[in-house]
């Protein structure tokens, strides 16, 4: 998928090389958004876990997709990561934005460009799932991009921590050529565009 651009910032396939990148991302994103949500402790865990260096290298390697988005410089300021397709349903794992980006369209476009990915990756249609913290206000961005809440669940990630979720999804139609996008828009009426 090439890259996008926006005056103030541009999206991109992110590769393993970028790693670093993404990881100072989580630094600052996912301690900010966590930080009055979860323990210190589960926050550490957590980053542990899944921001390692060889376990974000596994992901991409698995076929994870990861996107990035940089400002005018080159800096990262935010991240997605979906899939592998299974089944019907691509998860959407990770989004996040620094918080001096957050509001201006960053997180908006990094969820259409998973989303579109999505749709390619399931020629035949399905489900994009997430699973967002049920106190995580992040909620209402989700709701606006047209996921809906379809369960609740709570989730032993170990060490005597919980991940305490709902599952939101929106269904992905089949890619259309006929759009005149060469098929890289997906035709839904559930997810927003």
């Amino acid at each position: 998928m090439p890259s996008a651009s926006h005056p103030l910032y541009t999206l991109r396939a992110a590769t393993p090389a970028d790693i670093p990148a993404i990881r100072a991302v989580a630094s600052v994103a996912f301690p900010a958004t966590y930080g009055a949500i979860l323990t210190a402790e589960q926050v550490d865990y957590m980053m542990a876990w899944m921001y390692a260096p060889a376990g974000l290298q596994a992901q991409m390697a698995g076929g994870h997709r990861f996107f990035l988005a940089e400002d005018g410089e080159g800096r990262a300021i935010g991240y997605v990561s979906a899939g592998p397709p299974e089944g019907d349903a691509c998860e959407l794992h990770k989004l996040y934005v620094l918080p001096e980006w957050q509001g201006r369209g960053v997180g908006r476009d990094l969820f259409l460009t998973a989303q579109r990915w999505a749709a390619e990756a399931m020629p035949h249609g399905g489900r994009l799932t997430l699973h967002v913290n049920r106190h995580n206000a992040a909620q209402r961005f989700y709701r606006r991009m047209g996921m809906a809440i379809e369960r609740s669940g709570d989730f032993d990630i170990g060490h005597g921590f919980f991940m305490n979720d709902y599952i939101m999804a929106c269904p992905i139609h089949a890619g259309n050529d006929d759009a005149g996008t060469g098929g890289h828009e997906p035709q839904t009426t559930d997810c927003k565009r």
